[in-house]
């Protein structure tokens, strides 16, 4: 039986289920999947160094699937920016009507995707830069737990509050991201408001994701233990998988006397971490992934792992909802 949440009905998918953006594996072989599987797969906008590179990725997922995509759009600090406005109008001349954004400052662009009639869902890990959001006039909010790879923010504060907090505070749809990898996640995140969920590190260890093989073996050994946080000293705190060059980063971090941020990065250079994914060495660079990586037991295709998560959470709903018994029964 199809979910009928806010997300699906207005997204036109089948099951509440996002996959979020990522760096380096964000393309549309990836989305097309997803989107076919029945969820939203998204691509990554900034993966490609021009503009023009995502419109020709954009085309090319449209020809890998018929079914509802958008693409991410994430605004991060850096000493020169990419020209966040000509992707996102990219997005726009394309006819892409489903956008993911996340960062800082991103009301220009959310502004300019709205007045183009996208459905923008925003990413952010606090009430407070939710709320802001809305201001500008977002479909979604996409809430994101302390539990999540990549970009954590600096508050910590795990789902199972956040999404608390987002439901009794919030006056848009929102979903849930960090820390959900199966269908009892799912349920759980319905149960507590959500209309749905994000999931990044899961999609990453599917079949159709574009990373080495050893990278998605190494996932699966992994323990939800795996993880450490890099850059809080800089509020641009991370959460990478745990390895000697993220260990070497949080030594420099904690020990430096200057505070450079020159000093750390050679160890958390992006390029790095791209070739991690290439070359399938788990140890040559630093590489985003989450706690849920110790829910992580396997390398499903896209279509098997959404089936099964549907069915999964559909189980789980039935099963919670038969706890309770009318009282003229007990």
């Amino acid at each position: 039986m199809p979910f009928n949440t806010e997300l699906t009905r207005r997204l036109g998918i089948r099951v509440p289920v996002v996959q979020g953006g990522m760096m380096h594996v964000g393309y549309a072989e990836l989305a097309s999947a997803v989107s076919n599987a029945g969820g939203l797969g998204l691509i990554t906008a900034l993966i490609f160094p021009d503009p023009e590179g995502l419109r020709q990725e954009i085309r090319k997922c449209r020809k890998l699937t018929s079914k509802p995509f958008g693409v991410n759009i994430t605004l991060l600090p850096a000493q020169i920016p990419p020209n966040y406005d000509a992707y996102a109008q990219v997005v726009v001349d394309e006819g892409v009507n489903i956008v993911e954004t996340a960062g800082d400052s991103p009301g220009p662009v959310i502004i300019k995707l709205k007045k183009a009639g996208c459905i923008v869902l925003h990413k952010c890990t606090t009430i407070r830069h939710a709320q802001s959001a809305i201001k500008h006039g977002v479909d979604f909010l996409s809430i994101d737990g302390f539990e999540c790879g990549g970009h954590v923010g600096e508050s910590d504060i795990t789902n199972f509050i956040l999404l608390s907090r987002a439901r009794q505070t919030l006056k848009v749809p929102f979903i849930a991201s960090g820390g959900f990898a199966d269908g009892q996640g799912l349920a759980a995140a319905l149960c507590l408001g959500a209309s749905g969920v994000n999931m990044g590190t899961r999609f990453l260890c599917t079949v159709e994701s574009p990373i080495h093989i050893k990278i998605k073996e190494q996932i699966v050994r992994a323990q939800e233990t795996d993880t450490t946080l890099v850059m809080r000293r800089w509020k641009n705190t991370t959460r990478l998988y745990r390895n000697k060059v993220a260990e070497q980063a949080v030594k420099i971090e904690k020990e430096s006397t200057t505070g450079d941020f020159s000093e750390i990065l050679p160890y958390v250079s992006g390029k790095r971490g791209r070739e991690v994914f290439l070359n399938g060495d788990p140890e040559y660079g630093v590489w985003t992934a989450g706690q849920v990586i110790g829910l992580i037991h396997d390398i499903p295709t896209c279509k098997d792992l959404v089936a099964r998560i549907e069915q999964e959470a559909e189980v789980t709903l039935k099963e919670k909802a038969a706890l309770f018994v009318p009282e003229a029964k007990l």
